[in-house]
């Protein structure tokens, strides 16, 4: 008999661990974006591009310190095929986001949630910096929150990049 209950609590174990590798990845919410120059797109027109979702405010410090480095990336990886969409919390006033992506030369989409309904749709993100890198497809790979190893997401980037 204890064998029995032995061999079923391996199986459980196995079964869960199996779900945890091969369950679907979340799909993003198909949400739309306004940027800050009234522009407007949803993730659906983002399909076929890797696209790095980032929550942030002009107030994180942690944020304004990985900026240099998001720019950098954008910069050396849109040309293939890398996205990234900066979300203003709604919490941030419009003219300190403004102000900030016009003096740094935010290169990439700057969008305002000022109702906080991006926010809701991915997760009700309250914390900043939060990312979320999605595949081509337009699953979530990976959820990164505070500072994060750089050296790490530029090669999951890069594994994503070179996915179909």
């Amino acid at each position: 008999m204890k064998k029995i209950v032995l061999a079923l609590a391996v199986l459980v174990a196995a079964g869960i661990g199996a779900w945890f590798v091969w369950r679907p990845a979340p799909t993003a919410p198909d949400v739309a974006f306004t940027t800050i120059e009234g522009k407007t797109f949803s993730m659906q027109d983002l399909r076929g591009k890797v696209v790095m979702v980032k929550f942030w405010a002009t107030s994180c410090v942690t944020c304004v310190k990985q900026m240099p480095g998001a720019i950098e990336t954008y910069n050396e990886y849109a040309p293939k095929g890398y996205e990234t969409v900066a979300v203003a919390m709604s919490y941030d006033p419009p003219n300190y986001v403004l102000n900030y992506a016009e003096t740094r030369k935010l290169p990439f989409p700057v969008t305002l949630d000022t109702k906080g309904e991006l926010a809701r749709a991915f997760g009700d993100v309250k914390l900043t910096p939060t990312a979320f890198l999605i595949d081509k497809q337009g699953h979530i790979i990976k959820r990164y929150l505070g500072d994060y190893d750089v050296a790490e997401f530029h090669a999951t980037l890069k594994k994503a990049l070179a996915a179909g």
